[in-house]
């Protein structure tokens, strides 16, 4: 299947937003049209839309060994997230604070926030995984739930859900995880996790649909109110286009998942290899990581000027998390990891996908090293 970029970009900002699978939403939006009936009318046209949300609810179940009742469909990954903490204050309403990486998407602490919760950070270091006895220890203290993704959307790292189920396990406490940044590039332990969210834009199923897996059936379990809509969790009529697109985007990108890594890892080792011999440091590299993610301490004070000179030539990197980056703040993670503000504000975040090329790798890396000698 083919990108509908063009040769004048090269993109390699998969983390913010995988480029769309036109075929794919180009198909669904011609069912759209044709079908656009509101899913919660009670016409025939109605029920089949319906129909299509249900049978996408049982898929996700399928694959993640979940319950489907259990599967709630809404808009954005912020709102997801948001559905997931408040599920938290319904299960503990009298509870004032709850055990989190310091890694997580700013949204995950927004949402902490506005249901009253205070983040007890787990301890971490250049390692960036975060540190198991400090867990064990504040879960000794005080058993509490644990919210920890499972990939960084900075670093890639991968956190040890294994190890983190057991001891949440062990003082009998819940663990919710943010899966945006490893649903569909890597086998994501879902039985581990009592809670997860994932989103379609992640994946290139387009913007507008996101998933959040609830840990039981509870109807207070409701991010907002006003319709009976996915089981009365997320009122709002559903998108039926972008609910489609997110199912068929999943079953391509799980299909050939192997087959993309292992293409992938190919990228990330050409591509770290040729950056550290540019004096650029690589951040978490011994640690377990996404296939597709590097992110770079640049040897350089103008990184600002670099990215410009990057976009003239039609290269697409960021510099963190999308949530964050145009603001140029350094990233609180590397700060948590024991980085200076100074090494993390020279940081920018190369993450490839499903349709980068390896003529695309070539003319970035060419690029890099030609504006390192430039800034030099």
């Amino acid at each position: 299947m083919k990108s509908h970029l063009t040769n004048d970009i090269k993109y390699f900002d998969y983390n913010a937003t995988h480029p769309p699978f036109p075929e794919i939403l180009e198909t669904c939006l011609a069912d759209y049209l044709e079908g656009f009936y509101n899913p919660s009318g009670i016409t025939r046209f109605s029920l089949k839309n319906q129909g299509k949300i249900e049978l996408t609810r049982k898929y996700f179940a399928s694959i993640t060994k979940g319950q489907e009742k259990q599967f709630v469909f809404s808009a954005t990954g912020t709102e997801a997230n948001y559905l997931l903490i408040q599920s938290l204050r319904v299960l503990y309403p009298k509870l004032d604070s709850v055990i989190v990486s310091p890694f997580e998407h700013s949204s995950m602490y927004a949402a902490l926030e506005s249901y009253g919760f205070t983040p007890n950070l787990i301890g971490t270091n250049k390692t960036g995984i975060i540190n198991l006895k400090d867990l064990e220890n504040k879960l000794e203290e005080n058993p509490r739930p644990v919210v920890c993704l499972y990939a960084g959307n900075e670093t890639g790292v991968i956190q040890p859900a294994e190890e983190i189920h057991k001891l949440t396990k062990e003082y009998g406490q819940v663990f919710y995880s943010d899966l945006m940044q490893g649903f569909c590039k890597v086998q994501v332990p879902y039985s581990l996790f009592d809670g997860f969210t994932f989103s379609g834009h992640k994946i290139g199923a387009g913007m507008g649909a996101s998933v959040t897996y609830l840990p039981k059936v509870n109807p207070h379990f409701q991010v907002f109110g006003g319709g009976n809509q996915e089981n009365e969790h997320r009122a709002g009529t559903e998108n039926t286009f972008a609910i489609e697109c997110l199912k068929r985007v999943t079953e391509i990108q799980l299909d050939q998942l192997e087959e993309k890594n292992k293409r992938l890892r190919k990228f990330q080792s050409q591509i770290e290899e040729k950056l550290e011999a540019m004096g650029c440091h690589i951040i978490a590299k011994s640690s377990p990581r996404l296939p597709n993610t590097s992110f770079v301490i640049l040897p350089i004070q103008s990184v600002d000027f670099f990215l410009l000179g990057m976009e003239e030539k039609g290269i697409l990197v960021s510099t963190g998390s999308s949530c964050k980056s145009r603001a140029r703040e350094a990233s609180k993670s590397l700060l948590y990891m024991g980085y200076s503000e100074e090494e993390a504000l020279r940081c920018i975040r190369i993450s490839t996908g499903y349709f980068t090329k390896e003529e695309e790798v070539y003319a970035l890396l060419t690029t890099i090293e030609d504006l390192l000698q430039k800034f030099q």
